[in-house]
């Protein structure tokens, strides 16, 4: 009987094979590396424009959603338009050098682009007004940004990380009023000041360790 394959088709098919496998494996790896990539905890993150929390929130008093707009109202905090930032520097600091890619920004309709200090991965579901109309507070996850001449990550936000809030919500609740103090401190009955918000925030904490609760 003639042979119905070529003698080297053997070695084409193992190596199309491992060349499938190569090349899968090279995508996952890049593509964990993607997702894995953060900054340092406590190391500034260089940006275009060299915006200071410490200035801007703990100098001049702004309110967190003076900038993140839609915070209280969306899975995204949102940016600020640039159009936000020249509402005072189109009177202040009207010349700095510093402040160039701004005024670019306004002067060519082009948004700045800024770079990601937190990243959480796509497979996880974050929302900021949930955690923020739950009388979770932004410096919880974002750390003393007041202090911060510019932005760096100030939490782990890991998934065990954040089941150690899940676990324990009452231990890190406060106050609606006391959501965007940056400089809020939790009492000395913080427990059984997080117990009552519990009850008047209406948690489900039997509810709040479901897979489904971030992975959706």
């Amino acid at each position: 009987m003639s042979q119905i394959f070529h003698p080297a088709a053997d070695w084409i098919l193992r190596l199309t094979v491992v060349g499938v496998l190569g090349g899968l494996i090279v995508v996952l790896v890049v593509w964990h590396a993607s997702l894995a990539f953060q900054p340092a905890i406590g190391e500034p993150l260089a940006q275009n424009v060299p915006f200071s929390h410490k200035h801007h929130v703990g100098e001049n008093g702004l309110d967190c959603r003076y900038c993140h707009t839609s915070v209280e109202q969306s899975s995204f905090a949102g940016l600020p338009p640039t159009t936000t930032c020249m509402t005072c520097h189109s009177q202040l600091y009207r010349s700095a050098p510093l402040l160039a890619p701004v005024r670019n920004s306004l002067a060519e309709d082009r948004p700045l682009v800024w770079r990601r200090v937190n990243r959480l991965p796509d497979f996880v579901y974050f929302n900021h007004s949930i955690h923020v109309h739950k009388g979770v507070g932004c410096t919880t996850c974002h750390g003393r940004v007041e202090r911060m001449p510019l932005t760096w990550r100030a939490k782990p936000l890991t998934m065990a990380w954040c089941l150690d809030c899940h676990r324990n919500p009452e231990g890190r609740l406060r106050p609606p009023e006391a959501v965007f103090e940056t400089d809020w401190q939790p009492p000395p009955d913080q427990q059984a000041l997080g117990r009552a918000l519990v009850q008047r925030y209406g948690i489900d904490t039997a509810r709040l360790t479901d897979c489904s609760v971030c992975h959706r």
